[in-house]
């Protein structure tokens, strides 16, 4: 099984974070177990999370709350896609990075 869905995976303090996405009808996004914001813009946000880097694509995108101790995001607008990005998506990966980092 691949790391990120190891029941024992651990964070920095550890204890075992919890990592959900909940989409409220396509428009409000609360993820959890969220390590760090990487980018974002009103396109797309790459968040790292417990679990891997996710990319999520829409339009109007915006950050509705932000807490990093308790590693929460909320996204609001209209969602295209999520998407994880690890090492089995690689050429996918590769260039979603070489766009983001033009």
């Amino acid at each position: 099984m691949n790391q990120y869905y190891d029941g024992n995976n651990t964070n920095n303090k550890g204890t075992f974070q919890e990592h959900d996405v909940i989409m409220r009808g396509r428009k409000l996004l609360d993820i959890t177990g969220v390590k760090q914001v990487e980018s974002f813009d009103n396109e797309e946000f790459l968040l790292e999370t417990v679990m891997g880097f996710l990319a999520v694509r829409g339009q109007g995108l915006h950050m509705k709350n932000l807490d990093v101790d308790k590693g929460v995001v909320s996204i609001k607008g209209k969602v295209f896609d999520l998407v994880y990005l690890d090492e089995h998506s690689g050429e996918k990966a590769k260039g979603f990075f070489s766009k983001l980092f033009r």
